[in-house]
């Protein structure tokens, strides 16, 4: 999530106290991804990928709350966790390798589950927002989050695959912090007022430029670990698109907030906010990032 982009020249503020909280909450996610990686491989990650969009999709469920929704947080985050976690173990170790589209399948059981669910616990004014709340969630979050497992399928080899996903979160989040520092220093334009005034074109712009060099970098700096196809020019080029849907992503999660009259969704991760903060540029991003990845390897 991109904070409030000022339009102070001196462009002091960086080295305020929030930003530093920001670099250091960063550097330690980084952390983690890499060290679960290295030791846990793709199981562990997309454990991780699912604790995160549970906690995603809890303060998302949370926002609606203030904006006078009642979704079903328990029952659909539960599902979102099962939307993520069955179908990758399912074809992991279940012998049935090969065979893909059981999450849209399990899409139509949820909703099932909610309409049960809603017939008997919510009164009838409110049932069909309930209903409505609770399947945007689990479709907004876990079902986009889990393009990002897909991802990792796409590699010739295990590592191969996530660091296709490590490729997306450059391409989106390198996106939110150049957007972050070229919008600070320069920004003057806004994007949208109404919905994220800090947000300017100068920032997204350089926001697209950085995440794509990042991403030319990486494959440079990795290039066994990525098809003989998938050249760092290539990967530089094709970063653009996703890096600018995760500016799209980013603005959605805006107005909510700006909606439920919060400035983060959470204070679990200092200097970024909650999960929702923290993958909010990803989640759109992540089936675009997908088709391209799918069109091209």
């Amino acid at each position: 999530m991109v904070r409030p982009e000022s339009s102070s020249p001196s462009g002091q503020h960086l080295w305020a106290d929030p930003v530093l909280k920001r670099i250091l909450s960063t550097i330690a996610l980084w952390s983690v991804i890499a060290a679960t990686i290295h030791f846990l491989r793709r199981d562990g990650v997309v454990v991780l990928v699912a604790l995160f969009a549970a906690a995603t999709q809890w303060e998302l469920y949370t926002l609606l709350q203030r904006v006078g929704q009642n979704p079903f947080r328990t029952l659909g985050v539960t599902l979102g966790v099962l939307l993520i976690i069955l179908p990758y173990f399912t074809r992991e170790y279940g012998g049935i390798v090969g065979k893909e589209g059981m999450e849209s399948g399990m899409i139509a059981v949820t909703i099932v589950a909610c309409c049960l669910r809603v017939m008997r616990e919510r009164a009838g004014s409110h049932r069909l927002e309930t209903l409505i709340a609770t399947v945007f969630g689990i479709v907004y979050v876990p079902f986009m989050l889990f393009f990002l497992v897909r991802i990792f399928w796409l590699g010739e080899t295990e590592v191969g695959g996530l660091m296709l996903g490590v490729w997306l979160l450059f391409a989106s989040k390198f996106c939110d912090v150049g957007a972050l520092l070229v919008g600070s220093l320069i920004g003057r334009h806004k994007i949208a007022p109404s919905m994220s005034p800090g947000k300017t074109w100068e920032g997204a712009i350089g926001g697209v430029i950085i995440a794509s060099g990042m991403c030319v970098g990486l494959v440079a700096a990795f290039p066994q670990h990525f098809p003989v196809a998938f050249t760092p020019l290539i990967s530089g080029i094709v970063a653009v698109a996703p890096a600018i849907v995760s500016i799209v992503s980013d603005l959605i999660e805006s107005v909510l907030k700006r909606m439920a009259k919060v400035k983060d969704s959470g204070r679990t991760i200092p200097g970024i906010g909650g999960a929702f903060d923290l993958v909010d540029s990803v989640i759109l991003a992540a089936p675009v990032a997908y088709l391209i990845l799918r069109l091209l390897i």
